[in-house]
């Protein structure tokens, strides 16, 4: 007579050769990539020659800058500002920057006592008088 199994006992699959398969697979892809040479374009870089060039100028050296325009207008840093306002401004960023020069940049048709005005508060808060420059707008 015959014994039939039952149901407790199930047929397994085996996996070894089917991982073998998948790493053979793998390591010829890995193989193959690296000798494949792509083509492309050759590029000539140029070569390094800033060593000629002045550094750029340091951030506490960056003059503190004026404009008066030909309307009696008085710009700082892209923005316009009041007179009485100058000379907080001079004392806040020379206590910042102590070797900034202050630059007076004045337009042809402007009034000549804003630049002054401009120049007596910088003078006043103690800058020292080479570090003040006026010089026409351009």
């Amino acid at each position: 007579m015959r014994k039939f199994a039952k149901g407790g006992d199930e047929a397994e699959v085996n996996m070894t050769p089917m991982l073998d398969i998948v790493f053979i697979m793998l390591i010829f892809f890995i193989v193959t990539a690296t000798f494949v040479k792509e083509s492309g374009l050759e590029i000539n870089k140029p070569e390094d020659n800033n060593s000629e060039t002045p550094p750029p100028p340091e951030d506490d050296k960056r003059a503190i800058a004026f404009i008066i325009d030909n309307n009696g207008r008085i710009m700082h840093e892209f923005r316009y500002v009041d007179i009485s306002s100058v000379s907080s401004i001079i004392k806040k960023e020379s206590v910042e920057r102590p070797e900034a020069p202050v630059v007076i940049q004045a337009g042809a048709d402007s009034h000549f006592g804003l630049s002054l005005r401009i120049y007596d508060a910088a003078m006043a808060i103690g800058i020292s008088s080479d570090k003040v420059v006026m010089t026409p707008k351009k």
